[in-house]
């Protein structure tokens, strides 16, 4: 049969198969330290976080020159209320974003690039996120998880000087991963690339592909067929967008993100040269997951570009709305609202700047340090804004330009709470974030005693990983026990005089990690291989990570603002009331990991499914449409017409 008929079908795969799959794309090793996986193993090494690393004079010069290009252009060539009316971003601001370098943050100059850092990279998100966030959609996708991160990290050299010039100035890039029954389980990935020559030969279907509607080039993972010569596997490739059998079918439209240029998109019998393979055979999982470790810190980024702009209108607002006598933020029930805002938001810019200047210097392992401040910013950006709409009450439900045709200001809170809400699911939602975060956090256990509950494993092999754990727990466990955390005057040096003691919140950060620890332990030696089934109490340990890391960064970021800023007493109060908001939320999760309704929330699951409560679903009227629930997606020539629209 020839590579132009072979058809494609969907690898029919178990459990145990797909997470083999997920656990050979990860990194195995861990070459460099990091601070959120010694947090996990019950070590806090603050020595890794402060002093908190600084980008060099250069950097910051070319960062802040650029930034205030952004600034102006986002002020005068942007209007955000425009492209929410319209659901798309003029060409005009794309073209203009492509003269003023924007799509080439993060290329290196020799390139056609800005060589901006991780660091001012991010700014620039947050920035001309705050003045769409689409458009920071549009930015991030094309260079976070586009073509032009994974040539950085995998491409070879010729590679680098075909496209990436193009994707610095005049390219728009997308990456295709997910299909219309494929999402965070790639072992069942059904697109295909059959080798044919020196070609390769594409069919499959692609759905959310992020500018896929707009790209000109486009990074494709898809399945090589094992056969003489070629190893197979899942693997990367740069395709042109314009090539002959590829049809963008679909426009998708969303709850948020109403600029998104987002999409369907097919391959049939699609030609790709060998040359446009990025690394080899059966790396592409490995090179997407790899490429999202840093990838991931530009969801963060504008999300805390959407905290600061929730700060500044609940603290505008809520000064001259009065109730009862006196303006709304001096009441207690709106002051805590504000009170979390105002915190959170500084959290969140410490966990976000201190992720990524270490990104920057390569001396760390962030991978598990970028998941958190994914994880973490998108569900605390969620929760400021929906707190943002409660203090605005009604008028925070209401639109902006209703609010503008009635004569208010229009201020489109509600469009912030629709727009962030995709952030809990892009590159990875909050439970496979737990999931992902979970398997690095316990890479230690796993390496000394995996054996010990795979039940593929021989009695000698358990006997050996029984030696072997013996020796590690020996020498890990009794240093769970005591640390600095129990000393008074420990991390003194964040207690100045006429500071809050921000000491103090290290030192519960301290003892809270050894908690940690001991307490995955505990469930690994009650629950054995069954650990990986705990998803609700794995969720918990992560989320209690999650905190005890921001906590951290909060405070060194308040201690660096003391002794480098004007700001060094608000920032100390801001990281108090952060770590005393934490704390709480910590104590909580920490009860939550034995006492739950994990096992009875099982049942009622199981008797959902089962049919058992359907009684309860009687006095409704279901409006959802008729159609399957997820759409036909076999290979073949496109029967739609093709919406691609590549801007000029």
């Amino acid at each position: 049969m020839s590579a132009a008929t072979t058809p494609s079908s969907r690898p029919t795969v178990t459990e145990r198969e797909a997470r083999q799959v997920a656990e050979a794309a990860r990194e195995q090793d861990w070459r460099k330290p990091s601070f959120a996986k010694e947090l996990f193993l019950g070590r806090f090494r603050l020595d890794l976080i402060h002093p908190h690393p600084l980008p060099a004079d250069d950097d910051v010069q070319r960062g802040e020159e650029f930034l205030a290009k952004l600034r102006d252009f986002c002020e005068t060539k942007i209007d955000g209320s425009v492209i929410e009316r319209d659901a798309r971003i003029p060409d005009q601001v794309i073209t203009g974003l492509k003269e003023l370098g924007a799509f080439g943050m993060k290329i290196d100059t020799k390139y056609g690039g800005l060589g901006l850092t991780q660091v001012y990279y991010n700014k620039a998100l947050a920035l001309v996120g705050s003045a769409n966030p689409a458009i920071g959609a549009l930015l991030s996708a094309h260079q976070s998880i586009g073509v032009p991160q994974p040539l950085k990290m995998f491409g070879t050299q010729e590679q680098k000087d075909t496209f990436l010039p193009r994707c610095a100035r005049t390219d728009i890039s997308a990456f295709l991963l997910t299909e219309p029954d494929v999402g965070s389980d790639p072992a069942r990935l059904a697109t295909t690339a059959v080798p044919d020559g020196d070609d390769y030969v594409l069919d499959g279907v692609k759905l959310w592909t992020t500018n896929g509607v707009v790209a000109d080039l486009l990074v494709v993972m898809a399945r090589v067929p094992k056969s003489e010569g070629h190893k197979g596997g899942i693997t990367a490739f740069v395709v042109e967008a314009a090539s002959d059998g590829v049809t963008v079918e679909n426009r998708n439209a969303f709850m948020g993100l109403r600029g998104l240029e987002n999409g369907v998109t097919r391959f049939h019998r699609v030609r790709v040269p060998a040359a446009n393979r990025i690394g080899p055979e059966g790396a592409g999982l490995k090179i997407a997951l790899t490429t999202l470790n840093t990838g991931r810190l530009s969801l963060p980024a504008m999300c805390v570009g959407a905290g600061k702009w929730c700060l500044k209108i609940a603290r505008e607002w809520s000064a001259v709305r009065e109730q009862w006598g006196k303006p709304v933020a001096l009441h207690e029930a709106v002051g805590s609202k504000i009170s979390f805002i105002a915190a959170t938001t500084f959290a969140l810019e410490a966990v976000l700047d201190l992720s990524s200047q270490m990104a920057d210097e390569d001396r760390n392992d962030i991978r598990i340090e970028a998941a958190l401040a994914k994880l973490y910013g998108s569900e605390m950006a969620c929760l400021m804004a929906d707190e943002l709409v409660q203090i605005r009450g009604g008028r925070g439900f209401e639109t902006a330009a209703s609010l503008e045709a009635r004569g208010e200001r229009a201020v489109p809170a509600e469009q912030i709470l629709r727009d962030l809400r995709i952030n809990r699911i892009f590159e990875g939602s909050t439970e496979i974030m737990h999931l992902l975060i979970a398997r690095e956090a316990v890479d230690a256990h796993l390496s000394v005693a995996g054996d010990l509950i795979d039940p593929d494993k021989t009695l000698a092999d358990k006997a050996k990983a029984g030696a072997q754990a013996g020796a590690f727990y020996a020498k890990w466990l009794p240093k769970l026990v005591a640390g600095p955390g129990q000393l008074p005057r420990s991390y003194a040096d964040f207690h100045p005089s006429g500071h809050p003691d921000l000491a103090a919140h290290l030192r519960y950060v301290e003892r809270a990690a050894r908690k940690l620890a001991r307490s995955t332990f505990y469930a690994m030696s009650r629950w054995q291989g069954r650990m990986e089934t705990k998803q609700g109490f794995l969720a918990r340990i992560v989320d209690i990570g999650a905190e005890l890391f921001a906590m951290s960064a909060a405070c060194v970021r308040a201690e660096h603002l003391r002794a480098t800023e004007d700001h060094g007493r608000e920032a100390y109060q801001l990281a108090d009331a952060f770590c005393r908001q934490s704390r709480i939320r910590v104590e909580e999760l920490f009860g939550r990991l034995w006492t739950n309704t994990d096992d009875l929330d099982h049942k009622v699951v199981k008797g959902v499914l089962g049919g058992a409560y359907e009684w309860l679903e009687q006095g409704i009227v279901d409006p959802s449409g008729d159609g399957p629930w997820i759409a036909d997606a076999t290979p073949g020539a496109s029967q739609r017409e093709n919406v691609h629209r590549p801007i000029p």
